[in-house]
């Protein structure tokens, strides 16, 4: 009984180990430790602080009738009428349809595009041949989107060289970018074509992660290459494809205006006038800010929407999820 007394539990104080240190103290040991590394995010952080929270302030004007004359806080308050505005205005539906349907194209023939060009060059087996087919397919991303235009513009002109080609055959010369039916299959096409190499990077190294003893154990089996595509690869990079076709899922309502613009005239603004065209000549040409704002922030909550409803899905069928 007397040792059962003498042994009373340690409080609190006297339990907590002397060199336990506070958050605070954690932190600093970690920044004079780590200074190098929070020196080199540092430029990063300020990027994304300056340019992309920042411009959050501004997005109280989609609820004004903002006036650069007024300002921000001077303009007057009122609600969603230009959310009502664009939701009944003629161009709606037209701009919803184009936008979903380019990026739908470019889901359906461009984000298959890359897996299947990594799987091809994972199957060369000459590394001189595999390389020189590496730079061949990466060169086009690093062309300009105006250099891009300029070539399509000069390839598919009556005179243009796919033209003089279809001369040949007895066919007669087609105007495509001034053809609203052709709009779709150049944008995305040429898409595929300048993107596609510089996409298969991902997979490939995804691919080079796989254990090849998979493959040893599979041609022991008898397995021919087109079973270990199937049954190895393809399987060991699933979780990459997963996580790249979620991402994609997030830019279904957004279309990159540069490219567009360049291609697109009033001809083809049937098929080609997407959102964020739209969005340039009501803000830039019309200095609609206030109508604009209100437009892309309603891309914004739906991208969101779209990308969290892809994580969640996928999070429920497989084991495979971006957060």
């Amino acid at each position: 009984m007397w040792q059962i007394s003498k042994n009373k539990p340690m409080n609190k104080r006297s339990a907590k180990p002397k060199n336990d240190l506070s958050t605070a103290q954690t932190i600093r040991k970690d920044l004079r430790r780590n200074w190098v590394i929070y020196l080199m995010a540092l430029p990063v952080i300020a990027y994304y602080v300056i340019f992309h929270y920042g411009p959050m302030y501004g997005l109280q004007i989609a609820f004004k009738d903002y006036s650069p004359a007024t300002g921000i806080w001077g303009s007057p308050w009122v609600g969603f009428k230009h959310f009502d505005s664009f939701f009944n205005g003629v161009y709606f539906w037209r701009l919803i349809r184009n936008t979903l349907l380019l990026n739908v194209y470019d889901l359906i023939f461009g984000f298959p595009a890359g897996i299947i060009l990594a799987l091809l060059l994972n199957e060369i087996r000459k590394m001189l041949f595999k390389r020189f087919v590496q730079t061949i397919s990466y060169l086009p991303h690093f062309i300009s989107i105006v250099v891009v235009a300029g070539m399509m513009f000069d390839f598919l002109s009556r005179d243009g060289l796919i033209n003089q080609l279809l001369g040949f055959i007895g066919v007669e010369p087609i105007d495509f970018l001034k053809e609203a039916g052709w709009f779709r299959f150049i944008f995305v096409s040429s898409g595929i074509w300048q993107g596609v190499g510089w996409g298969s990077i991902i997979y490939l190294a995804a691919i080079a992660n796989i254990d090849p003893t998979l493959y040893e154990a599979a041609k022991i089996d008898g397995a021919s290459r087109w079973k270990q595509i199937f049954h190895i690869t393809i399987p060991g990079i699933m979780p990459t494809i997963v996580i790249m076709l979620i991402l994609n899922m997030g830019h279904l309502l957004s279309v990159g205006s540069e490219k567009v613009l360049l291609l697109y005239n009033p001809l083809t603004y049937e098929t080609a006038d997407v959102i964020s065209t739209y969005v340039y000549r009501k803000g830039v040409l019309e200095a609609s800010y206030s109508f604009t704002t209100a437009v892309g922030l309603f891309n914004s909550v739906i991208s969101l929407i779209l990308i969290v409803s892809a994580n969640a899905v996928s999070k429920r069928v497989s084991e495979n999820k971006l957060w």
